[in-house]
């Protein structure tokens, strides 16, 4: 049975083996344990068997309106190993981590993913509330917001964006 869990210092290891079996490169391992280090406010949960086998992690992210700027999480990343993929394994991290944003108050989440995935936990088209994604070139349907506290959000648009360690993975 798979529990979902907080990371601990000493998942770190395979966390890291987790990020790189997923994606099959090293980029996504090296901004988690970049955002580690750096951000303090941050939630990542682990899905364990006898050994860790998905991670997802939650950063603060920021809409910056012509008005006023409000922090809520980005999602990213998620990842499960291959050999675990399809099993529901990273539904269970997400809707584990969504709902403990949505206890903790957190106004939205974003997340730049696949289309046909994210919409069953209700993310949305960003582009819905005038949201707009700080990195040029992606496509509308990839980038997606899930609002909890519509009166934070009401009369909010504008650019919304990642930590900056995200840059450099993409």
């Amino acid at each position: 049975m798979t529990t979902i869990r907080v990371e601990r210092t000493q998942d770190v290891s395979q966390v890291r083996v987790v990020n790189e079996g997923a994606f099959d490169q090293p980029t996504e391992a090296d901004l988690v344990d970049k955002l580690r280090e750096s951000c303090g406010d941050y939630l990542s949960l682990v899905a364990e068997d006898d050994e860790v086998v998905g991670q997802i992690v939650f950063t603060p992210a920021i809409v910056e309106g012509s008005e006023r700027r409000v922090v809520g999480m980005g999602l990213a990343p998620l990842a499960v190993t291959p050999d675990r993929q399809r099993q529901g394994i990273g539904s269970a991290l997400t809707k584990r981590g969504l709902e403990i944003l949505r206890e903790r108050g957190c106004p939205f989440v974003i997340v730049l993913g696949h289309p046909e995935y994210y919409p069953r936990f209700g993310f949305e088209r960003a582009s819905a509330y005038d949201l707009t994604c700080q990195w040029e070139g992606v496509p509308d349907e990839a980038f997606m917001v899930l609002v909890f506290d519509p009166g934070v959000m009401e009369g909010v648009s504008g650019v919304a964006r990642y930590r900056d360690e995200f840059d450099a993975a993409m």
